[in-house]
């Protein structure tokens, strides 16, 4: 789960992070009285939407009266924002970041993520921010601090003295880098986070270190524990599939692709998008239908991929250990009638009762071409659809 940078730097300041005094806002009056309630003479308005690269799609506007905050309010609310992250289709903006603008000496990145690799947290930095890190990486690799985090201590102070040495920080602010990357560290194992993401992190002209733009991610499968950080959740800019697929116990995640999947288990949709996409296809989605595939989730997973219009072929690959293949079938059969696909339907069952639910599919009467393999079935769909093409 993701949320706004306003809240990410709500939560970064409970432990010890310093951030821009700055307040959300709903309307242009809002932002205007939040500009006045912050004081200064310089502010930022901020879009806050799920997404980097803010600042390149003009969702991020620097104001030095409040007739220019009212104004960039007014053109930024209901404004449809395209980055790189958002695809072609943008995210609108719904609310606003006023935020007091800092006089910026250096601008420094910050990144703590999960490796993987490690199976350990993972402090990423670098001494020039306001930069994507993947580009650096890319270009500049070597220069790129990395240090990687013990689960049993935690983040240690030499750790953190060590990154803001090497980042050439000034000797006054020491202590105040160890205080943010401490802080940091801590935010990100006592909320059950994924990745926190500080960037820039700016040294402003009378020494102070400040988070600029703040980023984060949490674990789905821990917010049933992070009341306060579930609560965070913004619906708006999430995919509503994506949404619904979750209330009904299913995982779905949309992709650009043009055939829909139903599998079940993660491993098997991850070689199902392989083989289609090794057949010369494209999958529109990633859907787990999970252990109990009964036929009341088998239709909703057809109503979920077939709300994406870009779908023009099918496939359905169950492999039943504790699904049965019958209780599939009839959920095939009940999705098909019940929702009315109109694009060619690809299935392939194996393991438990494979024959019954094969003679259901037969008996049913219903345009479904079965396959005996993953392979089969992946090179069917594609055929299947590239025929729906004209190609």
């Amino acid at each position: 789960m993701d949320i706004h940078e306003y809240q990410a730097k709500e939560l970064l300041a409970n432990f010890g992070v310093a951030v821009p005094q700055g307040g959300v806002a709903y309307s242009a009056e809002q932002a205007v009285y939040r500009a006045a309630e912050i004081g200064g003479a310089r502010w930022a308005v901020k879009a806050q939407i799920h997404s980097g690269a803010r600042g390149k799609a003009g969702g991020i506007k620097l104001c030095t009266t409040e007739d220019e905050v009212r104004k960039a309010a007014t053109d930024l609310l209901g404004k449809r924002l395209v980055t790189h992250q958002t695809g072609p289709e943008g995210k609108v903006v719904h609310r606003l970041y006023v935020e007091a603008a800092v006089p910026i000496e250096r601008e420094l990145y910050l990144g703590f993520v999960l490796d993987r690799k490690t199976e350990r947290i993972m402090l990423v930095a670098h001494p020039h921010g306001g930069m994507e890190i993947e580009e650096i990486a890319h270009t500049e690799p070597e220069t790129i601090l990395r240090q990687v985090m013990e689960p049993a201590v935690g983040m240690q102070a030499f750790q953190a003295r060590e990154i803001a040495f090497g980042l050439g920080l000034p000797a006054g602010t020491i202590n105040r880098m160890v205080t943010t990357l401490m802080g940091c560290h801590r935010a990100f194992r006592d909320l059950d986070a994924t990745m926190v993401e500080i960037n820039p992190l700016v040294l402003t002209r009378d020494g102070q270190l400040l988070a600029l733009d703040a980023k984060m991610s949490f674990d789905d499968n821990a917010l049933v524990r992070r009341p306060n950080v579930s609560e965070l959740r913004d619906h708006a800019e999430e995919d509503p599939r994506e949404a619904q697929a979750a209330e009904h116990g299913l995982n779905y995640v949309a992709l650009d692709g043009e055939i829909g999947c139903i599998i079940n288990g993660a491993g098997l949709a991850m070689a199902t998008m392989d083989m289609i996409k090794h057949a010369g296809g494209s999958p529109a989605n990633f859907l787990d239908v999970g252990g109990g595939a009964s036929p009341e989730r088998v239709a909703m997973a057809f109503k979920l991929v077939l709300q994406d219009k870009k779908v023009g072929a099918m496939l359905v690959n169950i492999f039943a250990g504790i699904n049965r293949c019958d209780w599939v079938a009839r959920g095939v059969v009940q999705a098909v009638r019940e929702v009315g696909v109109d694009v060619p339907l690809v299935l392939r069952l194996a393991g438990t009762n494979v024959e019954e639910g094969r003679q259901i599919i037969a008996e049913s009467g219903l345009p479904i071409i079965t396959a005996d393999s993953l392979a089969d079935a992946a090179e069917k769909v594609v055929a299947a659809w590239k025929k729906g093409k004209g190609n």
